[in-house]
């Protein structure tokens, strides 16, 4: 019997099926847990999933806008984008929240790590929380037509309580740090 830990997969070949800068899809073949041959797709990220929850003394926060061509549909999250795995993500969550809200942060939290899709995907998320923001100008990039809105938290995470955020890495980051706030932690 296995541990629980082994990987009960075998590979029998695998073939990357596309590639582009951000990301490649590879088809196994396998042989599955239960012992019978199968496939499985994966979706390998080339960069960090990084999430920005920027919280100002009043206990505001900033939601970015904008069409997401996946979902095709509209989303509001925190800021957020990738950030490439050799930088430090701390780096990379610096450049986001200034290219997307024109903030940067005197006080920075790691809050949570997080898989945003593990059945398909190997893409890790890493979430911040800023504090102790200055506004400066926002430099989106030339792919993105971005709404910035800042709201009362509590408002935030109702959004998030409602269904009106979907976003996987806000709903965690608005729910750790509501939790946080339970706890006096914040």
């Amino acid at each position: 019997m296995h541990h629980p830990e082994e990987n009960p997969w075998q590979i029998t070949s695998e073939k990357v099926e596309y590639d582009n800068p951000w990301i490649n899809v590879t088809e196994y073949q396998v042989i599955n847990p239960s012992g019978n041959p199968g496939i499985y797709g994966k979706v390998h990220f080339k960069n960090l999933a990084i999430g920005v929850l920027p919280l100002d003394d009043a206990m505001n926060t900033y939601l970015v806008g904008q069409y997401r061509f996946p979902l095709s549909q509209y989303s509001w999250e925190m800021p957020e984008g990738g950030g490439p795995v050799d930088t430090d993500p701390l780096e990379s969550a610096k450049r986001e929240l200034l290219e997307e809200t024109g903030l940067k942060a005197d006080s920075w939290t790691e809050i949570q790590r997080l898989h945003l899709s593990n059945s398909v995907s190997d893409e890790l998320s890493i979430l911040y929380l800023a504090r102790k923001l200055q506004q400066f100008e926002p430099e989106p990039e030339d792919t993105e037509q971005l709404v910035i809105k800042k709201l009362p938290f509590i408002e935030v995470y109702q959004m998030v309580c409602d269904g009106k955020i979907t976003d996987a890495m806000t709903v965690a980051a608005v729910l750790r740090v509501q939790l946080m706030i339970v706890e006096g932690k914040l």
